[in-house]
This record gives structure tokens, C-alpha cells and sequence, in this order.
């Protein structure tokens, strides 16, 4: 008789996914992911963040579940819903655009102005060695809105506020003009031991229409504070409205 397959240990203990909870009620619970972590399984059945989630039931029956994506690479602010009317209200918000996120980025060189607009179709192509996305006539109208928050010789900390949800767009739409972001193996150059310098910093949910919306920070991870501080970033009170 075959054994039971053994099941694999979370990536994170009980104690360090819950230490990374920045907001919970009986709806959502925020969090935020460490960079280098995908957030669902794929092909490759590596770890990743979904394995962590019975960890965060917090009583409840059920684990809860992503309301939206963030690349493996990317660290920062990720809602769950936890049960499904929850999750039903967060797609809502998300696919009508109702949400306001807000990522910091510390890109090579420097975009075209101190504030401006990235407005350029992204298509997702297929080739041999797998997927990646471009700028392109014939993809789905992209729009990220973006600001100079401070500079150092050679790189830039960017806050960037996406108005659409496409795979990768700030990463391809910095690097299309001409500041990929920092140790983007994709869209830039990799680095050894750096990873990539993107963060997705804080989320706008209203998910009451009498009560305030939900507004949620992260810290900075570890591995961008060496440029942000560069770029004139001191820990304290961010500057992001």
C-alpha cells in the first residue's frame, strides 16, 4: 500500500506570515508579501504564499483567498478575502477600478519629467523560453501615473500609481522609458544578490460606503532600503499622500 504523500512545510512559519498582517477585520486581511515569494502555485510547483494562508484563518473555517496578484518579485501590500462574499466585494472593487494602489519603485537613470504619465498598450507574447509582455499598437491600453519622490547619482525612487492592472506594466513601462527598475531580470539587467526594487506600497479599499476607506501601508523591504535612503528616503512618516 502506498504511503500518503508527505506535505511539504509552509514557506513561512504560523508566526512570521502573521507577523506580516498590516490590517484585519471581518471582511479582509492585508499583508505584506516578502519579495521573492509567488503568491499562487505554478508550473514549476515552487513554494508560495497560498500554502501560508491556513495560518491566517484567525477562527474562521476557511483560509482566506487572494482578491488580486503581485509578481513573485515584488514585495508590499496584498489583499485577501477572507470568506467569499468578502472576496465577491474586493473583485468588484478591483476589476471596476475603485481601489487606488500605490507602488514605490527605484529605477536606473530617470524618467522624461519629475511627474508624468507612462501611457503605452502592453501585450503579453509567447516565445520558446516562456512569456513576457512589450509595448505594443496592438495590446490593452496600459496607464500608470507617476512621481520623482528623490534622486541619487545614477537611480531614482519613483512613486507610481497604476490606473490599469496589467501583467508587469510599471516594469515595462519604465523600462520603455528608458529606467527599468533595479535588478529587473526581465525588462532590465539582472544584478547579482539584488533583487527587484519594486514594492507595492499601499492600497485604497472603500469598502463602505458609510464608513471611511481602508488605507494601508507597508514598510519599505530590507533589500530597497540601502537605494531608497540614497534617494533621500528616512524612516518616519512616509511622504506618500
Amino acid at each position: 500500500m502506498a504511503r500518503p504523500l508527505k506535505r511539504r512545510p509552509p514557506p513561512l512559519t504560523a508566526e512570521q506570515i502573521q507577523a506580516r498582517v498590516l490590517h484585519r477585520d471581518g471582511l479582509i486581511l492585508v499583508i505584506d508579501k516578502p519579495a521573492g515569494l509567488a503568491v499562487h502555485a505554478g508550473p514549476s510547483g515552487a513554494p508560495n504564499l497560498e500554502e501560508c494562508f491556513d495560518d491566517l484563518r484567525y477562527g474562521l473555517p476557511r483560509p482566506p483567498a487572494l482578491a488580486h496578484r503581485l509578481d513573485a518579485d515584488t514585495a508590499g501590500v496584498l489583499a485577501l478575502g477572507r470568506h467569499p462574499k468578502a472576496l465577491a466585494k474586493l473583485g468588484r472593487l478591483f476589476s471596476g477600478r475603485d481601489t487606488e494602489k500605490t507602488y514605490w519603485a527605484v529605477v536606473e537613470g530617470s524618467p522624461p519629467a519629475d511627474e508624468g504619465v507612462f501611457d503605452m498598450p502592453l501585450l503579453k507574447v509567447n516565445t520558446r523560453s516562456g512569456w513576457s509582455v512589450k509595448v505594443s499598437d496592438k495590446g490593452q491600453p496600459s496607464v500608470t501615473r507617476y512621481k520623482v519622490l528623490g534622486r541619487a547619482p545614477g537611480m531614482t525612487w519613483l512613486e507610481l500609481k497604476p490606473e490599469t492592472g496589467r501583467t508587469h506594466q510599471i516594469r515595462v513601462h519604465c523600462a520603455a522609458a528608458g529606467c527599468p527598475v533595479i535588478a529587473d531580470r526581465l525588462y532590465g539587467r539582472a544584478l547579482p544578490d539584488s533583487q527587484l526594487h519594486l514594492q507595492s506600497h499601499g492600497i485604497v479599499l472603500p469598502l463602505s460606503k458609510s464608513k471611511p476607506p481602508i488605507v494601508v501601508t507597508a514598510p519599505p523591504p530590507a533589500h530597497m532600503l540601502a537605494a531608497l535612503k540614497a534617494c533621500g528616503f528616512s524612516p518616519g512618516p512616509s511622504p506618500t499622500p
